[in-house]
């Protein structure tokens, strides 16, 4: 009997203890299987930490103090992981002050939520799947861009224009190219 009862309190206490670990580990998994939920369904391309790769274009892009304008409208229209994603892309980026010389409140209303579609269309017509370089860029073509608009290219004194903008810069990216201009091309 004695030997019974000692079997019984062992086997109960194996059981109570053995209950108590898989409770434990069934929560804590639970809560890390959120925890990875919760970080994948939260960042993309754009929240790859990289600190050794050049950036992409979106990366310069928020660097640059002349682009704050362009990073804010890419950010509300949602593209800012489709343009850190490998690509290559060349992107026509306006400045500051090309947005200023738009007339007023027009970059306002394109911020709001109910014009995402035109804001869309404004920036994927500046935007050219595949890496333009100004070195093979010629006087008369014409580039399709994502929003399926087409852009002109000019050279006129050695100096390239993208529908009569003149591209003040180029910046090559891990992911494409960045052709900075002082006008914001408005699709036609």
């Amino acid at each position: 009997m004695k030997k019974s009862y000692y079997f019984l309190v062992i086997s109960v206490s194996l059981a109570l203890l053995s209950c108590g670990t898989g409770q434990q580990a069934s929560t804590e998994n639970t809560s890390n299987q959120g925890e990875v939920k919760n970080e994948t369904s939260t960042v993309g391309q754009s929240g790859v930490q990289d600190e050794t790769s050049k950036p992409n274009i979106v990366q310069t892009a928020v660097g640059s103090k002349d682009h704050s304008t362009l990073v804010a409208a890419v950010k509300a229209a949602g593209l800012v992981d489709a343009l850190s994603n490998a690509g290559p892309f060349t992107v026509f980026a306006p400045t500051n002050v090309a947005f200023e010389k738009l007339p007023a409140g027009t970059v306002e209303g394109l911020l709001k939520p109910e014009k995402l579609s035109d804001l869309k269309n404004v920036l994927e017509y500046h935007t050219y799947v595949g890496s333009l370089k100004t070195d093979y860029m010629q006087d008369g073509q014409d580039f399709e861009m994502v929003n399926g608009g087409k852009v002109k290219i000019t050279i006129k004194d050695g100096k390239v224009f993208v529908n009569g903008s003149e591209i003040i810069a180029s910046i090559a990216t891990s992911n494409g190219m960045i052709h900075v201009i002082n006008d914001v091309l408005l699709p036609k």
